[in-house]
Order: structure tokens, then C-alpha cells, then sequence
């Protein structure tokens, strides 16, 4: 995963939680866009706390992204969006 992809999706309004799949296996859901700082290598998400506020801030290289998906339930239907209930 490049930098600059990962900063697409936490740009992006209205905002979508999204899901990265590490290599290790481990999934951390990015649910707040504050709650993640990207740099070339590294992206660092704020974990725990409340209000916004994380507690600790855990590094992960950009190496180890193997797949970025969005939370599912949490996408926001605009006007004219179709649900795919019947």
C-alpha cells in the first residue's frame, strides 16, 4: 500500500470507516479520520479513549497493508442511493 492511497481514503467526504488487513492477520478499523496520521512509511492510528481523544497510538509500516476495505453497515446513502433491500 502506497502513502498517498491511504491518504485518499481517509480524505474522502463524506467519510467511510474502512478496515486494513495486515500481513499478520490482525484488521484495524480506522473509524474517525483524526484517528490516523500517515507518513511515506508508516501510519500511525490512535487507539482507545474517548471523545475523539485517543489513549496510545500503535505504528504500523506500510509494507504489512495487504487489503484496505470498507466497515460494512457503515456506508452513508446519498440522495438517489438505492438500498439493495427490496
Amino acid at each position: 500500500m502506497l502513502s498517498t492511497e491511504l491518504r485518499e481514503f481517509l480524505k474522502k467526504r463524506p467519510f467511510e470507516p474502512f478496515r486494513l488487513h495486515l500481513s499478520s492477520g490482525e484488521i484495524v478499523e480506522i473509524r474517525h479520520p483524526e484517528m490516523a496520521i500517515v507518513s511515506r512509511t508508516m501510519v500511525g492510528v490512535g487507539v482507545g479513549g474517548r471523545g475523539g481523544v485517543a489513549n496510545h497510538i500503535i505504528s504500523y509500516n506500510m509494507v504489512h497493508i495487504v487489503k484496505v476495505e470498507p466497515v460494512l453497515g457503515q456506508r452513508r446513502m446519498g440522495r438517489g442511493a438505492r438500498s439493495s433491500k427490496g
